[in-house]
């Protein structure tokens, strides 16, 4: 698992800062507004061509990781 959290990267001068794919300029965030629409694994890759099958099942991971806290509140979405 720790070799799939080294794809994600954070580096000020990329994503302005936002989490990202092995300094490349896809956010973690972009690949799972991408998943959560409804795009498979494949599709993503097939669209992305520089983005490997790791580095989408280290996004997912990274965002499971992120929610690992102790408390968690309701988002407001309007």
């Amino acid at each position: 698992m720790q070799d799939l959290l080294k794809r994600i990267t954070i580096d000020s001068e990329i994503c302005h800062g936002k989490p990202s794919i092995r300094g490349l300029r896809y956010p973690v965030e972009t690949i799972l507004q991408l998943m959560s629409s409804g795009m498979s694994v494949d599709e993503i890759l097939e669209d992305y061509e520089d983005l490997e099958k790791d580095d989408i099942m280290a996004t997912l991971l990274y965002a499971s990781k992120l929610t690992e806290v102790k408390s968690i509140y309701k988002l407001d979405v309007a």
